[in-house]
């Protein structure tokens, strides 16, 4: 059913799943850059302080945050006998997510 909370985490854990896949090549191209020698890296490493890096860098670390509490509510659905309350981990991996990555963004 699309309008569950169980299918909104599935999708959640999933989408973040994808979307942490499409990051890895950047990752590896940012560690590449750092065999190159000192002035790539520091050439990539200024291109990072752009502000719209900044908020991708947000962006991973809500998604990394989302996927593992997706990650912690299939373990759960796996090895604990299903209760009514359990519908509102979806809500709770949701916000727990958005407030690690909010923490994140106000380090910056």
């Amino acid at each position: 059913m699309k309008g569950h909370t169980g299918y909104w985490a599935f999708l959640a854990h999933r989408v973040s799943g994808i979307l942490l896949v499409l990051f890895l090549p950047a990752h590896f191209y940012a560690l590449g850059s750092a065999l190159e020698g000192a002035a790539a890296f520091d050439s990539f490493l200024a291109w990072t302080e752009r502000p719209l890096v900044k908020f991708a860098e947000w962006g991973i670390v809500v998604l990394l945050a989302a996927h593992l509490g997706g990650g912690l509510r299939v373990l759960a659905l796996e090895f604990l006998p299903w209760r009514d309350w359990q519908k509102n981990l979806a809500a709770a991996a949701a916000a727990a997510a958005l407030t690690v990555g909010l923490a994140f963004a106000l380090a910056l």
